[in-house]
């Protein structure tokens, strides 16, 4: 080989900018190796290792690792399909750090205790599958496990989030406040007492069709009043509750009387819960839905209607 196309590694240094460590520290690790020595063992580097060099430095600084690099300046890879590989790795880090962004700027937008602080370190530090687990174990303490086939797997999956591949920053943050919901304890429990009389068994106690909902009832009855203005516990009220009453008895096959007024009653209050309409405005945000009426001043103004008209 012609001594005079080789360059010292001192040379090189000069030629590329790189540091005559970083190039042996390349050399040791056959990523651009000399093409001869000296009589004294001295290092000699054939012209292409200035090209090989800058390349190197390029894909550094872009972040691949020194094996990855190594089987690029080898040409095992091609450079297209090293940057696809590492773009992916980078739309994957990036949607991690939105996360986390979203996470803490919950996180200052109110004042929260060094528990809850704890909690919102726990979800910045999730990982995708991690996030689903969590949803996962939420929905399973309100419906008793998963029941593929059945009305509670249809239910559950109306509940269940969807983050999409590129959310926007507001369902980010509109899944950190829902996951921070679903680990609240009280608001499982009355979710699953309301699972429970919602969905009905059979003798062996499988889940099978959903049960009539005296919410949906109430929803349809008195959603007219509520919108109009009309006041729970005036006279104009008396023929919406007469008739939700009426409408109540005919679903659950009961008589009209104080013993239905007084069950409805229980029921409208356990699920008037601000939580669960916020469960419900944040699902639809997080999954893309339009966003829902909510049901909590229907079943206020319902609850106050019925109270007013039942005998002490």
């Amino acid at each position: 080989m012609d001594e005079d196309n080789l360059y010292s590694i001192g040379e090189l240094a000069r030629r590329t900018g790189v540091t005559v460590k970083t190039i042996r520290f390349y050399s040791d690790r056959d990523i651009v190796a000399p093409a001869d020595r000296t009589a004294a063992g001295y290092r000699r580097y054939a012209p292409d290792a200035v090209a090989r060099l800058a390349l190197i430095r390029t894909l550094r600084e872009l972040g691949l690792g020194l094996d990855v690099i190594r089987r690029v300046v080898d040409e095992e890879l091609t450079l297209s399909e090293v940057a696809a590989e590492h773009a992916a790795a980078l739309d994957a880090q990036i949607n991690i750090l939105r996360l986390r962004r979203a996470i803490l700027t919950h996180a200052a937008s109110r004042r929260h205790t060094l528990e809850e602080m704890e909690l919102m370190h726990q979800l910045a530090t999730l990982s995708e599958a991690e996030r689903h687990r969590l949803i996962d174990d939420f929905l399973d303490a309100v419906f008793g496990g998963p029941h593929s086939g059945s009305s509670h797997a249809a239910v559950r999956q109306s509940m269940t989030p969807a983050l999409p591949d590129d959310p926007t920053e507001e369902q980010l943050t509109a899944w950190v406040e829902l996951a921070e919901l679903s680990l609240d304890t009280g608001f499982r429990t009355d979710l699953r007492r309301l699972a429970e009389e919602h969905l009905s068994g059979d003798a062996d106690g499988h889940p099978t069709a959903p049960r009539p909902d005296v919410v949906a009832v109430t929803r349809a009855v008195a959603g007219g009043a509520v919108a109009s203005g009309i006041a729970p516990d005036s006279s104009q009220a008396d023929h919406v509750v007469a008739t939700l009453t009426e409408q109540c008895a005919l679903k659950f096959g009961r008589r009209d009387d104080a013993e239905l007024h007084q069950w409805m009653l229980h029921r409208l209050e356990a699920a008037s819960d601000p939580r669960r309409d916020r469960y419900v405005h944040l699902l639809a945000h997080v999954n893309g839905w339009p966003a829902p009426e909510p049901v909590a001043p229907v079943l206020d103004w319902a609850v106050t209607a019925l109270r007013s008209r039942i005998t002490p």
